[in-house]
């Protein structure tokens, strides 16, 4: 078994614990447990602890939105976007109070270039899965304005009670036509943001791995 395989599993087996102990030695310690892998391998794996365990469930969480958006082909860009971010929401459902703890650990001060870097990974995952290759200004634009949508909605669904959370759902598409609105705009003000300090910067940071 691979070592992201390893940690997946102890991902997995940590989850009933997450909700009650949060992301913390208490939960890897009884995943361990239920695994019968000695607590000391199971904490090699993470030796940053909580963020290291955080930044593992958001990676598996990545991996199943691709792994569960079926059909994209026949899609346009727009529908493309829309069904993988619902994909990684009907992902983490089971699991809403293990994402909440999560935001509190990337809330940490000193997890914040980490929060980056996981949100960056999301959103770029979904647009490279949708078919963008660009390379140029517009690669950022795209990012970051799903960026801002997909935080956004996250926040709101750990809070909708709806039915099949179909509060945020609409709240997600709102968002999304709001965002495909706003480089019709940008594009008419390239010229003034090239020579304005680089408002992506963070997001060129996050990329670098």
């Amino acid at each position: 078994m691979s070592e992201r395989d390893l940690k997946d599993s102890l991902i997995m087996a940590m989850l009933p614990d997450v909700a009650f102990d949060g992301w913390s030695l208490l939960s890897l310690h009884a995943a361990a447990r239920r695994l019968g892998m000695p607590e000391a391998e199971a904490e090699s794996l993470f030796p940053r602890g909580a963020a290291d365990m955080v930044a593992q469930f958001s990676d598996w969480a990545d991996r199943r939105m691709l792994e569960s958006a079926d059909g994209l082909e026949a899609m346009k860009v727009r529908e493309r976007i829309s069904t993988l971010m619902r994909a990684r929401l009907a992902v983490l459902e089971p699991y809403r109070e293990a994402v909440r703890r999560g935001l509190s650990v990337l809330a940490l001060p000193q997890n914040a270039v980490l929060g980056a870097r996981l949100l960056y990974h999301t959103v770029d995952s979904a647009w490279y899965a949708a078919g963008d290759r660009a390379t140029d200004w517009n690669f950022y634009t795209k990012r970051t304005l799903l960026a801002g949508v997909a935080a956004s909605t996250m926040l709101y669904w750990l809070d909708d009670r709806s039915p099949g959370a179909a509060d945020t759902l609409a709240f997600l598409e709102r968002r999304l036509d709001d965002a495909m609105r706003i480089p019709r705009v940008t594009a008419q003000l390239r010229e003034v943001a090239d020579r304005l300090p680089n408002p992506f910067r963070f997001f060129q940071m996050a990329r670098r791995r």
